[in-house]
C-alpha cells in the first residue's frame, strides 16, 4: 500500500511517500480502507521527534474510511461500515489497523472527509469545554488561535454552553473567521497588548479560563489574563514548549490553576462515544460548523505539514487517500 512515513525524525522533508507493508488487523482491531486523514500538530511532534515513537512509523492520528476486514474477537462492526477514529496512529496510508476502542461509526449523511476532519480537534474541544474546565453560562474564556481548527471548535462549544469568548488572531482576516465562529471579542495579538485588552473587555477582572494550544509564545500572557483562581489549560505547544518556571508564580498571580491535559486521558471508551457522538451529531445538525481550509492528496503530506507549521492556516487541513 502507499503510505506517508518517517524512518528518522526531522523536518517536513523527512516524510516519505512510498510503498509500506499493509497492516493485518490483530485481535480487537479492524482494517480500515482510508478515505481521508486529518492533519494535526501532534503529527508534526511525532515527525520531529518531540514525541518519541518507534521507527519506521506511518504518521497520522485521525482518519475515516470503510471497514475492509475484522480481526479476531471483534464485535459491533462489520465489513462496509463507515467509521472514524482519533488517537490511533497510522492514518496517512491507504489502510490502517485500528483498535475498536478508538473506533466509532460515522452517522448516516455525514461525509467521511468531514468525520476525519472532526474527530481529534472536535473531541479535544469537547474535553476542554466539558471536562477540564466545564463551561457554565456567564463564564468568560480566552481562546488562543481562535481562527484555527481547534480554536474555532472551542469557541463554538463555549457559546453552545452559554459562555463568552475572547479570541486571539494574528491578522484581520483571521479575526473575521474567529468572529464567525462565535468570538464576542477578538484581540489582534501582533498589534494590541493582549493582557490590557483582556482586562478592558472584562472590566479589569480577567477571564475564568484560558484554552492555550500555542505554548511558549503566549504562556505568560495567558497567566496574566486570568482572574484570581482562574485556570490555564495548556493543551498544545505550536510555538514551542514552555520553559521551566517556579510554581510559586501561580501563587503570586492569584492562586491560579495550571493543567497540561491531553485527549488520551479523557478518552475512555464511554467518553469517546460521548464526545464523538456530540461532535459528529452537532456537525450533522449544523450546530457545529467545520472549516476545512485545504485538502491535499496523500502524496503532498509534507506540504500540509509545512503549511500547518507556518501558523498561517485557518481551519482544518485534510489529506485524501
Amino acid at each position: 500500500m502507499k503510505a506517508v512515513f518517517i524512518e528518522q525524525p526531522g523536518d517536513a522533508s523527512a516524510l516519505r511517500y512510498a510503498d509500506f507493508p499493509k497492516p493485518e488487523p490483530a485481535a480487537g482491531q479492524v482494517l480500515v480502507k482510508l478515505a481521508a486523514a486529518g492533519v494535526n500538530f501532534i503529527d508534526t511532534y511525532h515527525r520531529s521527534g518531540l514525541y518519541k515513537i518507534p521507527l519506521p512509523a506511518v504518521l497520522g492520528m485521525e482518519g475515516a474510511g470503510t471497514v475492509e476486514s475484522l480481526g479476531p474477537n471483534v464485535t459491533g462492526f462489520k465489513v462496509g461500515d463507515h467509521v472514524a477514529w482519533a488517537m490511533s496512529r497510522g492514518s496517512y496510508a491507504e489502510f490502517a489497523a485500528v483498535p475498536t476502542q478508538f473506533l466509532v461509526k460515522v452517522p448516516a449523511g455525514l461525509e467521511l472527509r468531514q468525520a476525519a476532519a472532526a474527530m481529534l480537534q472536535g473531541m479535544t474541544a469537547h474535553y476542554l469545554t466539558h471536562s477540564t474546565f466545564p463551561i457554565e453560562p456567564g463564564h468568560v474564556v480566552l481562546v488562543h488561535a481562535a481562527a484555527g481548527g481547534t480554536g474555532r471548535l472551542i469557541s463554538q462549544m463555549v457559546k453552545l454552553r452559554g459562555g463568552r469568548v475572547i479570541g486571539t488572531a494574528g491578522t484581520r482576516e483571521k479575526a473575521e473567521v474567529a468572529r464567525a465562529a462565535g468570538a464576542d471579542e477578538v484581540i489582534l495579538y501582533r498589534e494590541q497588548d493582549l493582557v490590557a485588552e483582556v482586562k478592558r473587555f472584562t472590566d479589569g477582572k480577567g477571564v475564568d479560563v484560558v484554552y492555550d494550544g500555542v505554548g511558549e509564545a503566549t504562556f505568560m500572557q495567558s497567566l496574566d489574563s486570568l482572574k484570581p483562581r482562574g485556570m490555564m489549560a495548556l493543551f498544545g505547544q505550536s510555538s514551542g514548549p514552555v520553559k521551566s518556571f517556579d510554581p510559586l508564580l501561580l501563587n503570586t498571580k492569584g492562586s491560579l490553576f495550571l493543567t497540561r491535559p491531553t485527549l488520551a486521558n479523557y478518552a475512555s471508551p464511554d467518553e469517546i462515544r460521548w464526545r464523538s457522538g456530540d461532535v459528529l451529531g452537532w456537525i450533522l445538525s449544523n450546530k457545529l460548523q467545520l472549516l476545512t481550509e485545504r485538502v491535499y492528496p496523500l502524496a503532498d503530506a509534507a506540504q500540509a505539514h509545512r503549511d500547518l507549521e507556518s501558523r498561517k492556516t485557518m481551519g482544518k487541513l485534510v489529506l485524501t487517500i
